[in-house]
């Protein structure tokens, strides 16, 4: 099941959908959970790097709780759709939809694809009927087991990561949730889509290797046992 899983991400990434090119009014988005933000408060105000001193983060540290922050990446458009919650589950990923599919031009498209991974938030047909009962037009799309890589949004997650997140330095979850919504902006006003550059070739010629490599494996255990 991998290989037509995978093939159906990187073919919607290619703008096509079961052979066919995807039309103007059709839409990928790529969507996850980046769970547990903490609001950790230094004890130490954090020193910026300078000449010759790398950036300085004192170790000690007030926690100031967590949230979970929930992201819908438009893959042809470059724009993030983005919310912060208590925790993550069904009811702030549906919160996360419903952000997204009652405002232009996806209220009103023809299909608008949603490529998630397989978390219990969005895991298996409940979900994808979940998402389908009040959004008719939105069809869920699963990447395969473990492999969370195939979805874009894991790249704006990381980008995150090493340009709002860290270091974590924050007095207050509020703080937390401001700093994310401000880079939100940032990156919708300035940012290009991802060059993805993983085909569905890469994928056949990646799957080959790997059956060439396990077959040479047992191969190899066979004549040891022989011996």
């Amino acid at each position: 099941m991998f290989r037509p899983k995978a093939r159906r991400v990187l073919d919607l990434y290619a703008r096509t959908f079961d052979g066919v090119a995807l039309g103007k009014d059709e839409y990928v988005i790529s969507a996850d959970e980046k769970t547990s933000i903490q609001a950790r408060c230094r004890c130490h105000p954090t020193l910026a790097p300078g000449r010759a001193r790398a950036m300085r983060v004192n170790h000690t540290y007030g926690r100031g709780g967590a949230l979970a922050y929930l992201a819908a990446y438009d893959v042809h458009a470059a724009k993030v759709f983005g919310r912060t919650e208590p925790t993550t589950g069904i009811t702030p990923f549906m919160n996360l939809v419903a952000q997204v599919m009652t405002q232009e031009p996806y209220a009103s498209a023809k299909r608008v694809f949603w490529i998630v991974d397989n978390g219990s938030s969005h895991r298996g047909k409940k979900a994808a009927d979940r998402l389908t009962a009040p959004f008719p037009n939105a069809v869920m799309v699963h990447t395969p087991e473990h492999a969370s890589w195939l979805n874009q949004i894991e790249i704006y997650f990381s980008v995150v990561q090493r340009k709002a997140v860290s270091p974590n330095d924050f007095t207050d979850l509020t703080q937390v949730g401001d700093r994310l919504r401000a880079f939100e902006d940032r990156y919708n006003a300035t940012a290009q889509p991802f060059q993805w550059k993983f085909t569905t070739s890469d994928l056949d010629d990646l799957l080959a290797r790997l059956d060439r490599h396990t077959a040479d494996r047992q191969e190899e255990s066979s004549l040891r046992l022989a011996a």
